[in-house]
């Protein structure tokens, strides 16, 4: 199982931040070729296509989608390059939470949320996938954002295919620190 997770992680690499890294390219959508990647993969981690479908089925973020018959895959977000993964516009609930490490507060709170190198600041639908989320970064602090407000100011919010709702930034004033 250690090397299905390496080998997932090598993959979101690839499929979201560095796909010249195995020497693949992706399209404007996102999406790679199965079998280039396979090939790239390989180089590094063994996998075949019965291992990439069991990546993509066990991912417990549900990072990944296969298009119909297979033959193309993308990441479907956590992008830092230029890819448009057609995230659908939507109003989110008039609450959603960003969790973040300890580490980061002061920033936050100097910033608001900002997306750094990637193309979008994540939000969840719940405090403990917030909190999840921030245990990766050392003690998990939870930040609700007040989206109605937001909504109400012409702020736009994206969700993609593993429900991840998504937004450019999220000023101080929306911020409330849990």
């Amino acid at each position: 199982m250690g090397n299905l997770i390496k080998t997932s992680r090598f993959i979101s690499l690839i499929l979201r931040h560095k796909p010249e890294t195995i020497g693949i390219t992706l399209d404007e959508h996102g999406w790679a070729n199965v079998e280039e990647l396979i090939v790239g993969v390989n180089k590094k981690y063994p996998i075949d296509m019965q291992i990439l479908e069991k990546i993509v089925d066990e991912d417990d973020k549900n990072r990944y989608s296969f298009n119909e018959d297979k033959t193309m895959i993308r990441a479907n977000q956590g992008h830092s390059i230029s890819v448009d993964v057609e995230l659908k516009k939507l109003n989110p609930p008039d609450i959603l939470y960003h969790g973040t490490g300890e580490k980061y507060v002061e920033s936050i709170e100097k910033q608001g949320l900002i997306r750094k190198n990637r193309l979008y600041v994540h939000l969840s639908n719940d405090i403990e996938t917030a909190e999840k989320v921030g245990k990766r970064h050392g003690k998990p602090i939870i930040y609700e954002i007040d989206c109605k407000k937001m909504v109400e100011n012409g702020i736009e919010f994206l969700k993609s295919e593993n429900n991840v709702w998504l937004v450019e930034s999220v000023p101080v004033k929306y911020l409330k620190k849990l």
